[in-house]
């Protein structure tokens, strides 16, 4: 616990507490926010998926609330000097209906663009699609979560007909005989959920992991596999191979409760073992140990992350691993089955509810008739008039500025300055808008290159609901009002829609369709979900606090929830999962003479995502003050560097300068970086901008670099 939790009020004084839920990630752990006359304190709560724990952003997530800073007025850029100063609401908003007419009556709707966040409540992010949609009649409105979940999502879209993280309880995890992580470190990225690791193998459970490193997950696995980067589809198909040699499949299940499997049994016959371990590294004897404990292993539960995920072939990586778990009959049967770690806070209720450029709320295909007729009908617009798709977050950040894309884009919750593959490329497009605008607590490095940036409240100042990992629908509550010159996404989203009408009565009625009241909004959001694949309809903001929270689907307020999917049938037309064969590639840019090593990002313990947050907290600082380069002892010694050296890592696409550490953990052919800083460390000037054909997601985790010293 922090000197922060540790505090005590001035006597006399009764703090108000507040039970909430962190801002970080995807775990959503639950815990108290107490405010006095001087500061904010976190203090545990006891709640079902972290148990009373935090993680170190937890315990200090507090301590943003009144950073120096923070924004706390709107800033133009002065035409004049080129510098962002402080300005009036009025003044802020004005500019941008000014910027967003001028490019719309010029190029059409279509050349302003919307891109939201994975961070943003429910209710925001339902907003934001309603608003870019029938506000600014776009159809460009897409959002980080694409560089997070697209891979995983589209996977079980075709797989289950339905995309939820973990289609189980978290508590699951430390009731598992075997549990497979793949390309997952939940250690340092949601460390709480290591309670039900350390759980599982207490109660004699077997833990895998798949990881080009040994991370702190994987020190405390049975057995680490260490393929090569952009390996796993083929170890996953290696893994099937065996099972089915071996008489490990479920024959009855496949037979009765899937469709397609004799497709994969003929693509998988020719991954035999030594084929694999050729390929990814992964011996033989790993791969039939790893086999034997899924295939025998009683409650067992295969789980993938952004390691698996995060390529140009991530579809088809965790479609793999889909197989397998259709294979062995684990889906739907209680304590086994097949989840994704979902990353951002609102990764998964972000993608439900309309930012994503194919999506309208519930989780309803924008180019599905009968989708745009209910959704319309909420809106109250004929469906003619709803936009069709739009492209996917690389391909639409990759557009900005040119000839035939959007000129103007409005960011909320984003910083894809740091967060976007090739990303001095991603710079280089937001510098040529017309117009772009930030809404953010703080200058990010997006914010900085901004027209207008808005200055907007943070979670413990707005109500609103998240949606976990889980599919568990949370209650975000206020602590406090925003301070004065701060406003809520929801109050902007409200003024700029009714700025944009023709005058005062359509001014008017555009205030009340985009209400800047959360509550209000939930409301339509649950009309405007029901009946679709994440269905909401039943779930009111008192009901998740009578419990803790509400598993969607939940069409009725008088029915129950769902915290188990799949276990009478799985959500496609006849009830049936479908099997798809899948069969290795290789990675879009192999290594060369010129490039000859693997490089790969990832997350560290004390940072989160662009680190716009995280690099300003004191405590987190210190924990992880820098950026680094992470390679093997040979390689460091081939290439003439010791640790702590400044190295230089060049790609075909940019370069980043960071010092090196030394690890025995990573494979000598390959070197690893963090992505959470920004300037010189940036580990995104390097990542390739290759992207999944089926998902849009960009190949993060594997491109080929050299590496010298700086």
């Amino acid at each position: 616990m922090t000197d922060g939790a540790r505090s005590a009020t001035r006597p006399g004084r009764v703090p108000r507490e507040v039970a909430t839920h962190c801002p970080y990630c995807a775990l959503q752990c639950g815990m108290i926010l107490r405010a006095d006359d001087d500061r904010v304190t976190v203090l545990p709560r006891q709640f079902p998926t972290n148990r009373g724990g935090l993680c170190q952003k937890g315990w200090t997530a507090a301590e943003l609330l009144d950073h120096p800073d923070r924004l706390t007025t709107p800033l133009l850029r002065d035409a004049a000097t080129g510098e962002l100063r402080p300005a009036s609401w009025d003044a802020a908003l004005d500019r941008i209906v000014a910027g967003i007419r001028a490019v719309q009556d010029s190029a059409g709707p279509d050349a302003v663009a919307v891109f939201g966040g994975g961070g943003l409540t429910n209710e925001k992010a339902y907003a934001l699609g309603k608003f870019a949609r029938i506000g600014l009649r776009t159809r460009h409105i897409d959002y980080n979560g694409r560089f997070c979940m697209s891979s995983a999502a589209a996977a079980g879209m075709r797989a289950f007909g339905i995309d939820r993280g973990l289609p189980f309880p978290l508590s699951d995890l430390g009731r598992a005989d075997t549990l497979l992580l793949v390309g997952a470190n939940p250690a340092e990225t949601m460390p709480p959920l290591v309670r039900w690791l350390t759980e599982q193998r207490q109660a004699g459970g077997r833990l895998i992991v798949v990881d080009p490193r040994v991370t702190a997950t994987a020190r405390q696995a049975d057995l680490h596999l260490q393929p090569l980067p952009g390996t796993d589809l083929a170890v996953a198909n290696a893994l099937l191979h065996i099972a089915l040699t071996e008489g490990w499949v479920d024959q009855a299940y496949v037979a009765g409760r899937t469709t397609g499997f004799e497709a994969v049994r003929r693509s998988v016959a020719a991954w035999w073992p030594a084929r694999a371990e050729q390929l990814s590294g992964v011996p033989v004897a790993d791969l039939e140990a790893t086999a034997r404990a899924l295939g025998t292993g009683g409650r067992v539960i295969i789980l993938t992350a952004r390691g698996a995920e995060q390529h140009a072939k991530g579809v088809d990586t965790v479609t793999a691993y889909v197989n397998l778990a259709l294979a062995l009959g684990l889906p739907g049967r209680d304590g086994s089955g097949y989840g994704c770690l979902t990353g951002q806070g609102n990764g998964q209720g972000g993608r439900e509810h309309g930012q994503k450029a194919d999506q309208l709320p519930g989780y309803r295909r924008i180019d599905d008739p009968a989708a745009r007729e209910h959704v319309a009908g909420v809106w109250g617009v004929p469906a003619d008039e709803l936009p069709g798709p739009g492209v996917p977050a690389y391909q639409l950040l990759d557009s900005l500025g040119t000839l035939h894309g959007p000129r103007a884009l409005l960011v909320f919750g984003s910083n894809p300055v740091v967060s976007a593959p090739r990303a001095a490329r991603i710079e280089r497009r937001l510098r040529d808008l017309d117009l772009l605008v930030v809404a953010d607590l703080l200058l990010s490095e997006t914010a900085a290159l901004a027209d207008v940036v808005l200055p907007t409240a943070q979670w413990a100042e707005e109500d609103g609901t998240m949606t976990n990992l889980e599919g568990r629908v949370l209650r975000r509550r206020a602590l406090r009002p925003p301070p004065p010159g701060v406003r809520t996404d929801l109050a902007i989203i409200s003024d700029l829609a009714a700025r944009l009408a023709t005058d005062d009565s359509a001014a008017a009625d555009a205030a009340a369709r985009f209400p800047a009241d959360p509550s209000t909004v939930f409301a339509e959001l649950r009309r405007a979900s029901a009946g679709g694949a994440a269905d909401y309809a039943g779930i009111s903001w008192d009901r998740i606090d009578t419990a803790d929270g509400v598993h969607w689907p939940c069409p009725s307020e008088d029915g129950p929830d769902t915290p188990r999917l799949f276990a009478d049938r799985f959500a496609t037309p006849d009830g049936r999962a479908r099997f798809h064969p899948v069969d290795h590639r290789p990675a879009a840019e192999e290594v060369c003479a010129t490039y000859p090593l693997h490089f790969t990002t990832g997350r560290v313990l004390a940072q989160y995502q662009s680190g716009t947050q995280t690099r300003r907290v004191a405590a987190l600082r210190r924990a992880a003050p820098e950026a680094f380069v992470e390679l093997h002892p040979d390689l460091a010694a081939r290439l003439g560097i010791d640790d702590g050296d400044p190295v230089l890592v060049t790609s075909r696409r940019g370069e980043l300068r960071a010092p090196a550490r030394l690890s025995a953990g990573i494979r000598p052919d390959t070197v690893f970086a963090p992505f959470h800083w920004a300037g010189a460390a940036r580990a995104n000037s390097v990542t390739n901008d290759a992207v999944d054909p089926i998902s849009g997601m960009p190949e993060f985790k594997v491109c080929a670099v050299r590496v010298e010293k700086a």
